[in-house]
């Protein structure tokens, strides 16, 4: 990180703040290299929340330089008339990814909109607060695409993809996460939609042990799969996705469709489709979802990949 590309940040953040947003959202997305020095930074717009998030420990010049600039920034029109509640900055790289409040008071759970739809985020306590904003075409895909359908959400974390499904006229949803924390703020998502929850399941349970119980609620016309790229003793992205891929023909219906998603940047969509081919030759890839713009990457695939696969029997 380079004390010389702290200006770009800053004319980006004031920017970003003369119209604020009028939902969650990025505001400035180092991760995707488009501004050299600034590669491990990431600024977040929570509905009021400024969340800046520091993927990589920077040296000690760096850092005081960082946050006499986000300090300025709390003083100038831009942030005093843009609704900003608070200003915090999570140091990701540090034991248990700990949060600073720079600036206004913090709250440790944050309702936002995204796409109409309310989320609980939850901050301070976590790596990541429970919504991957990267993936908001993802669940706005299948919001367009659910009605009428039964669905099966693979890792399904916080139950973002379940909460769009039910949105968008699903009959039923079984949501599937090891992370039993993770499904129950899912079920609090659906209530703060008011949706009914005897469509929605919610299973706690590692995948590879409970193929008898997925199959058992199916099949399925709709398919999410959104994995982390390792969970350590359950799920390692280049061995185990195979794995699940396999398993597609015996779940889905005639005609299901597959939402297959992978986040690694060392990984193609490539990965996917050669995949899809080797283990469930009927699934035909379709089309790739683009990306928000916010999330711009100076290399296409290192972004996030969801990919559209059909079935054709």
């Amino acid at each position: 990180m380079e004390i010389s590309a702290l200006p770009t940040l800053e004319a980006h953040l004031l920017t970003a703040l003369a119209t604020p947003p009028t939902e969650v959202r990025r505001l400035f997305h180092g991760r995707g290299r488009c501004w050299q020095g600034l590669e491990q930074i990431t600024v977040d717009w929570l509905q009021g929340q400024v969340l800046v998030s520091l993927f990589k420990e920077p040296d000690a010049d760096f850092m005081q330089a960082l946050t006499d600039l986000l300090a300025a920034l709390t003083q100038t029109d831009a942030w005093q008339t843009s609704g900003a509640r608070s200003l915090l900055l999570q140091h990701r790289d540090r034991q248990g990814s700990p949060m600073d409040v720079l600036w206004g008071q913090s709250s440790d759970y944050q309702d936002v909109i995204e796409s109409g739809l309310t989320y609980k985020l939850d901050l301070g306590r976590n790596q990541n607060n429970g919504l991957f904003l990267d993936m908001r075409y993802g669940r706005d895909w299948v919001r367009e695409h659910a009605a009428g359908k039964r669905v099966l959400n693979l890792f399904a974390y916080t139950c973002g993809f379940s909460v769009a499904a039910i949105a968008g006229g699903a009959e039923f949803v079984v949501n599937l996460d090891m992370a039993k924390a993770a499904l129950s703020r899912g079920r609090d998502n659906h209530h703060l939609n008011n949706h009914d929850l005897k469509k929605v399941s919610f299973l706690g349970h590692e995948l590879f042990k409970s193929w008898g119980k997925v199959r058992k609620m199916g099949p399925y016309d709709l398919i999410i799969i959104d994995p982390p790229s390792f969970q350590k003793g359950s799920f390692a992205l280049t061995k185990d996705y195979q794995k699940i891929l396999r398993r597609l023909p015996e779940l889905l219906t005639a005609n299901g469709v597959v939402l297959a998603c992978v986040n690694d940047p060392t990984l193609t969509c490539q990965f996917l489709i050669d995949g899809m081919a080797a283990e469930a030759p009927d699934m035909v890839f379709s089309h790739r979802l683009e990306n928000p713009a916010e999330f711009k990457d100076i290399e296409l695939e290192a972004g996030l990949k969801a990919l559209v696969f059909e079935r054709h029997c």
